[in-house]
């Protein structure tokens, strides 16, 4: 694989919410991984690298959806819409992560099935790359009649999450916390639905019933897209240690409220992004993007703060070796601006000022699989290769 570097960097946002910012102005890669991150003139660069010049743009890592509900495929039935991966890769995502193929036709809801789907899913997408984006799918679904034996061979298999718990046949703490606590021995993330009822067959979810089930992640505290009340989201920040995920397809207003609680408790760094989407709402391949904005610009949250909750506050939730610009990290990455009109002369003060970002390149692995988004606004400068 081809060594490139990134030179010309105004601004490098780290996917760190401990330290958002690296000084610097190039990142040096190499067979898909970061190898230096730094001052260009530094850098004992190959002589046959190759070079994108930033032309003075901020490069953050590439977005994570910590909440899609992919199926299998680029396609989402709900919506009847093919390509909304590929789609949601022009506005900066270059990983999803499952949160229950729920969304299947005739989706199977005993417990072959059920683990059958996990399987097959977590399989394709370790496959199928959309738009070139990562996939984490295979998001099981937990139904009355699990074993700790299927736990077992769904690990081996390579399914790594557990999807919304609500939206199966589990859905009371008693069901649910024997599986989590199964889950969790065999190295899987859980992540449980936070709200109101979001499709026939889900159910409404309190704060109490998180608590005793315990799994990794409040789903959409902001509701998915009904939300729970204020009081119920201050016990899930200040009475645990959870995760605590805001979604665009829930409600704006808790957005905002769920976001000061968590300034207030100092627990910025348990706050991850989602979409929530394909859903009733829609397809919304801006949504990353949208919710960063929204807490940037209606809280005191910084704009480099918002982006590593959509980066790497998601990856070290999930293991994963993306979502922070350090050495040794898979090369995902953005380079982004502020559109052209905006108020903002960069794109962190674009997304302060409430902007969408424009989107000039986006790389997954080293390679450029965007070259210049169709779905943000132009950016007013351009990268240079």
């Amino acid at each position: 694989m081809a060594s490139v570097v990134l030179k010309n960097i105004q601004t490098i946002v780290s996917g760190d919410i401990q330290n958002p910012i690296i000084e610097g102005n190039a990142i040096w890669i190499a067979d898909g991984l970061i190898k230096a991150v730094g001052s260009f003139e530094d850098m004992d660069i190959d002589p046959d690298c190759d070079v994108i010049d930033c032309d003075q743009m901020t490069v953050t890592p590439g977005l994570i959806d910590s909440h899609c509900h992919v199926v299998l495929g680029d396609y989402a039935p709900r919506q009847k819409q093919i390509g909304f991966m590929e789609s949601e890769v022009h506005g900066g995502v270059t990983t999803f992560i499952s949160a229950g193929e729920v969304h299947l036709a005739g989706r199977p809801k005993d417990p072959a099935g059920t683990k059958a789907l996990a399987i097959l899913a977590a399989k394709s997408f370790n496959n199928f790359r959309p738009g070139g984006a990562k996939v984490i799918g295979g998001a099981l679904i937990l139904e009355k009649g699990l074993t700790r034996e299927d736990f077992e061979e769904m690990a081996r298999e390579g399914v790594r999450v557990v999807g919304e718990i609500g939206l199966g046949s589990v859905k009371e703490p008693a069901d649910a916390a024997p599986m989590v606590k199964w889950a969790k021995e065999l190295g899987m993330t859980v992540m449980m639905h936070t709200g109101g009822t979001s499709i026939p067959g889900s159910s409404t979810v309190t704060a109490e019933q998180v608590i005793q089930t315990d799994p990794h992640i409040a789903s959409h505290i902001n509701g998915g897209p009904t939300a729970v009340a204020l009081d119920e989201v201050d016990r899930l920040v200040n009475e645990t240690g959870l995760a605590l995920e805001i979604v665009h397809c829930g409600n704006p207003k808790m957005a905002v409220e769920a976001a000061n609680l968590c300034i207030e408790a100092g627990a910025l760094d348990r706050i991850i992004i989602g979409n929530d989407a394909p859903s009733g709402t829609g397809v919304v391949p801006l949504g990353i993007l949208r919710v960063i904005n929204h807490l940037a610009s209606l809280t005191f949250i910084d704009p480099e703060e918002a982006i590593c909750m959509a980066t790497g506050n998601t990856a070290k939730l999930y293991k994963l070796n993306r979502g922070i610009i350090a050495t040794g990290m898979e090369a995902d990455l953005v380079i982004m601006d502020a559109p052209m009109g905006s108020v903002g002369d960069d794109a962190l003060s674009a997304i302060e000022a409430g902007d969408v970002p424009g989107i000039a390149m986006v790389l997954v692995d080293g390679q450029v699989v965007v070259g210049k988004s169709r779905n943000t606004p132009p950016t007013k400068r351009n990268p240079k290769t």
